[in-house]
């Protein structure tokens, strides 16, 4: 027990040196100096910006196995000689939002139905896979689009209160003033490097999923190709 709570005071002990080297030791020590406003509006930045990240890599993760899979799913299309053998495999390619689009095609396909019948049932599974692959992006523009004027209001009610402070002291210097107005720009940084990322993350992911909404429209019309070819034609009515 006394080991464990040793290690555990000395990874606390390293935590705040750690930090101190990363974004300097000016930087922590302003943070540790700032009001209670400032402190807030710097959690909250912090929650936003630990909530972008962890939707930013989980869907860059679930894009790229997508697009991974998608390719392969598609050149195993390809080659298939008939549907059966498709669905057989499909499951291996899960990942991918155009195997969604090859089951609904396919099951209305052996409900017998007609093409306009499997069309409609692609679609609507083109649809369900771009709405899951879009679930939680809103956050991120969300984020893009608040947590600057989170920072803002967090420098203005800083300058505001070190402004206070140097009509209260009567020196109107720059040298009182100055820490003051450090410590409320921080905030403006700290809402930019939450939003910054955010954005970014916002209209890369967008331009995959849209691609992959073209992609799932363009597999529909093969998917379409593939199963008027498998249905057997019509005899010749001879007259």
């Amino acid at each position: 027990m006394f080991v464990y709570n040793y290690e555990s005071l000395q990874n606390k002990m390293h935590f705040p040196s750690l930090l101190a080297a990363v974004v300097g030791g000016e930087i922590v020590d302003l943070v540790g100096e700032t009001g209670p406003v400032a402190k807030l509006v710097l959690l909250s930045l912090l929650i936003f910006s630990v909530i972008s990240w962890a939707i930013i890599l989980s869907k860059w993760s679930l894009v790229r196995r997508a697009r991974v899979q998608s390719g392969r799913f598609v050149r195993a299309f390809r080659k298939a000689q008939r549907l059966q053998d498709v669905s057989a495999v499909a499951e291996q390619f899960k990942p991918s939002p155009l195997v969604a689009v090859f089951e609904g095609g396919f099951a209305e396909h052996k409900r017998q139905g007609s093409s306009i019948a499997i069309q409609r049932a692609m679609q609507i599974a083109c649809s369900e896979e771009v709405t899951r692959l879009e679930r939680n992006m809103p956050w991120l523009a969300i984020t893009g689009a608040v947590t600057p004027f989170v920072g803002l209001f967090g420098t203005v009610w800083g300058i505001i209160d070190a402004f206070h402070g140097l009509g209260t002291a009567g020196a109107a210097t720059l040298r009182a003033v100055a820490p003051g107005i450090s410590e409320a720009l921080i905030t403006t940084a700290a809402g930019l490097a939450a939003a910054i990322p955010a954005v970014i993350a916002y209209n890369l992911l967008g331009s995959s999923i849209r691609e992959f909404a073209a992609r799932g429209d363009d597999f529909a019309l093969e998917m379409l190709n593939a199963v008027e070819r498998a249905q057997p034609a019509a005899p010749e009515v001879r007259r």
